[in-house]
């Protein structure tokens, strides 16, 4: 499975999926900073990369558009390093790599992941 960080979550998030061994990169490499999430998701879907951000302007994309491809992961804590939260995330992949390969929208917080199969309805 292939990650694209989001902007508004730190670079140190690829050394963290990379050592998990996931592939991953992060906007900043690949995308103009400045570009709209709709981009991003765009470059994500074209590339076959799950999102991962804390941005909730995704599932709204996902929601708007209805389409199954990118999945996104949602980080939803307060502290969003991998050292706060990274064994959650790695614990939620695991749980939901399938649904993740085939379209899904993952909610991670501290306590639980919680998985909507896309596309997202109404």
């Amino acid at each position: 499975m292939r990650f694209l960080v989001d902007m508004n979550l730190s670079p140190n998030w690829v050394a963290f999926l990379r050592d998990a061994g996931f592939e991953a990169v992060h906007w900043s490499d690949v995308g103009a900073p400045d570009a709209s999430d709709r981009v991003l998701m765009q470059w994500a879907s074209a590339h076959d990369h799950v999102v991962l951000t804390n941005d909730l302007d995704f599932s709204a994309i996902l929601a708007a558009t209805g389409r199954r491809k990118p999945s996104v992961v949602q980080i939803r804590a307060d502290l969003l390093t991998p050292a706060a939260i990274g064994s959650a995330l790695l614990q939620a992949l695991t749980q939901t790599r399938r649904e993740l390969e085939l379209g899904a929208l993952v909610t991670l917080d501290s306590a639980r992941a919680r998985v909507r199969i896309l596309p997202l309805g109404p």
